[in-house]
């Protein structure tokens, strides 16, 4: 249809939600007050939105995996668990902010003598403040104060907020570790969630490095003394639906054979090679 045409109209999208279920200041900042009386986030969207946004595109992948790279106060993940409650399904939802506090918080806590780092400082950061408690409130059904969350989900399915959801979640904190540390291992326990999160969060973690020299959970494996390789394969071609094997070494070749000697379809991935590049290359070295 063309502009000069007597029947075109162009028409201005307005600036109100016109589902019910979409209203920000219902199903966003007054859902929020149950979850977490007394604490405020500036505009949290509603839950019943992004639940509508996100069955466009994983209602038929019930193992998706969903990043939300800017989580505010943790909507997403909210509404990724109210789908898997729908439907059975076990997708996942990674969600990454930062302890921000607001300006005008951080005002008053300077004028205390407080800075950044400060744990008085960062308790009022968004991800402490609101973004993990909201996750906790939603799944254990209980408020901060461990009072069970008034009111009820609504639409789709609605049952008491205080029932929570059959989920789990873990938080990471993002540091920065010394590659000499790394190393040499003694940063380990810190690296660990990482070997975890890319293998596919799933299952047990190895938290510790392992006596035996080697390890195998659901997921992945740690090859810590190449010398044990053997043993560590002969288990790693027992697992099921293993992904990935960490081998630790600094000698390419040896590396390169037993990567060979690996089972089809387990990627080997040398650790702290990538580290320790990406940590020269940052710093210019």
């Amino acid at each position: 249809m063309k502009e000069n045409d007597a029947s075109f109209v162009l028409a201005i999208p307005g600036t109100q939600w016109r589902i019910a279920g979409h209203d920000a200041t219902q199903y966003g900042s007054r859902l929020l007050a149950e979850l977490l009386p007394g604490r405020k986030f500036p505009f949290p969207k509603s839950l019943y939105a992004v639940e509508d946004i996100l069955r466009f595109f994983v209602k038929e992948k019930p193992q998706a995996v969903i990043l939300d790279f800017f989580a505010g106060s943790g909507t997403t993940a909210h509404a990724v668990m109210r789908l898997n409650e729908q439907d059975g399904g076990s997708r996942q939802c990674i969600s990454v902010t930062n302890n921000e506090v607001a300006a005008d918080e951080q005002k008053a806590l300077r004028e205390q003598g407080l800075r950044p780092g400060d744990a008085d400082w960062e308790k009022w950061g968004i991800c402490d403040y609101i973004t993990k408690p909201r996750v906790q409130a939603a799944i254990s059904g209980k408020t901060p104060d461990g009072g069970p969350i008034k009111g009820d989900y609504k639409f789709t399915d609605e049952f008491p907020m205080a029932e929570g959801f059959a989920e789990n979640a873990e938080f990471f904190t993002l540091t920065y570790e010394s590659p000499l540390a790394v190393n040499h291992n003694l940063a380990f326990a810190r690296i660990a969630p990482l070997l975890w999160l890319r293998a596919g969060s799933i299952g047990k973690r190895i938290d510790k490095l392992p006596a035996e020299g080697w390890a195998v959970v659901d997921a992945y494996g740690l090859l810590v003394d190449v010398d044990a390789a053997t043993p560590f394969i002969r288990t790693v071609s027992k697992a099921k639906n293993l992904r990935i094997a960490y081998i630790v070494t600094d000698d390419d070749r040896r590396f390169q054979a037993i990567a060979r000697r690996l089972p089809d379809g387990v990627e080997p991935v040398r650790l702290y090679e990538s580290y320790l590049t990406n940590f020269s290359f940052v710093n210019g070295e």
